[in-house]
């Protein structure tokens, strides 16, 4: 486990330090209804480098030393009307004072239209104005997850990644081990490809991993001795499936036997990966193990677990209580118990 760990410890992460105005308004317009007011190329060159967004009551009510005017801008009813309160004089104060800085860009919810002078400055100071039919709560969500995931940060790992039963099992281990037969065996039982060689990684919030292919790559894979195949031409479009989330990491390594491997599965193993701990599963191979079936039942096991019921915790258990009974028959606090209570009436 320890060489895993520094592998995967070694591997660089890839954070995007920022993206343009463009790029945030093209990704956008379709996902969450979002519409362009000022002309031509007004403010797309302009760079957004926090992940967080803003709205500027505050600053529009004048007090601006805390005003985080990096951010993307979003105006709802409540400044809008705000606006609207002001009288002209102070309006066209608020609103010079709000574009004297760098804003990346403003953006409108409500389908609220600015007035001509909130327009004016804005191509003036060379500042992008959006607007959107959605609620400000609903819009904020999505464009906060959508930069959250702009600058999430990123790693690159040599896998195979694929969704067994729902439980995204990304399976690691050194070249040539057999990774993508086994995801190719997974696949021909009905199961999905996420990704496979290259599996991109993404942290999203605090504690969720989310992995998928390049766009490049996406559901091709390379098998040794026949070349490269596409699983969405060969086995259908619902033998793939675009991202998943990473739950488990099984380490494929040829078995040794000057190696302990765990028996009981008692003592969980955990592996960090960016910041994010993933139970972590060593799986010895050997000529004529079935790997594929003792995939599918790592992945059932695994939702046993979630929904309660550990095997392992629930045999030692039982052996704790049949020892405690040991016990108290040498003791004589009870009766001869049976290993088997009661045998039918069953010659069978």
């Amino acid at each position: 486990m320890k060489e895993v760990l520094q592998s995967l410890q070694n591997v660089q992460e890839i954070i995007k330090e920022s993206i343009s105005v463009e790029y945030f308004y093209q990704a956008c317009k379709n996902r969450f209804k979002l519409s362009k007011l000022t002309d031509g190329d007004i403010g797309l060159d302009k760079i957004i480098k926090d992940r967080n967004i803003h709205r500027p009551g505050l600053a529009l009510a004048g007090y601006t030393k805390l005003f985080t005017f990096e951010r993307v801008q979003i105006l709802g009813n409540t400044e809008v009307r705000y606006l609207k309160h002001l009288s002209k004089k102070e309006r066209s104060k608020v609103l010079r004072k709000f574009f004297s800085f760098d804003i990346p860009c403003v953006c409108l919810t409500f389908d609220n239209k600015p007035t001509e002078e909130f327009m004016e400055l804005a191509v003036k100071n060379n500042t992008a104005v959006f607007i959107s039919p959605l609620p400000t709560t609903k819009f904020a969500y999505f464009i906060s997850d959508f930069l959250d995931d702009q600058f999430s940060p990123q790693i690159a790992l040599h896998g195979s990644f694929v969704d067994v039963y729902g439980v995204g099992l990304l399976f690691y281990g050194r070249s040539g081990i057999g990774k993508s037969e086994i995801a190719l065996d997974l696949i021909e039982r009905g199961h999905r490809l996420v990704s496979d060689d290259v599996v991109m990684i993404s942290r999203k919030g605090e504690g969720i991993l989310m992995g998928s292919g390049t766009d490049l790559v996406k559901h091709f894979m390379e098998i040794r001795g026949l070349g490269i195949i596409d699983v969405r031409s060969i086995f259908g479009i619902r033998a793939i499936r675009f991202q998943k989330r990473v739950e488990l990491i099984v380490n494929l390594e040829e078995w040794s036997a000057k190696k302990e491997y765990t028996r009981t599965g008692l003592d969980e193993s955990l592996i960090s990966v960016l910041g994010v701990e993933i139970p972590f599963i060593r799986l010895p191979i050997f000529p004529g193990k079935n790997i594929t079936v003792i995939s599918e039942v790592i992945a059932l096991n695994y939702l046993c677990k979630h929904y309660g019921y550990d095997a392992a915790k629930t045999l030692s258990g039982k052996l704790d209580d049949a020892l405690r009974k040991k016990y108290k028959q040498k003791t004589g606090n009870v009766e001869f118990e049976r290993s088997v209570e009661y045998l039918e009436h069953d010659f069978e």
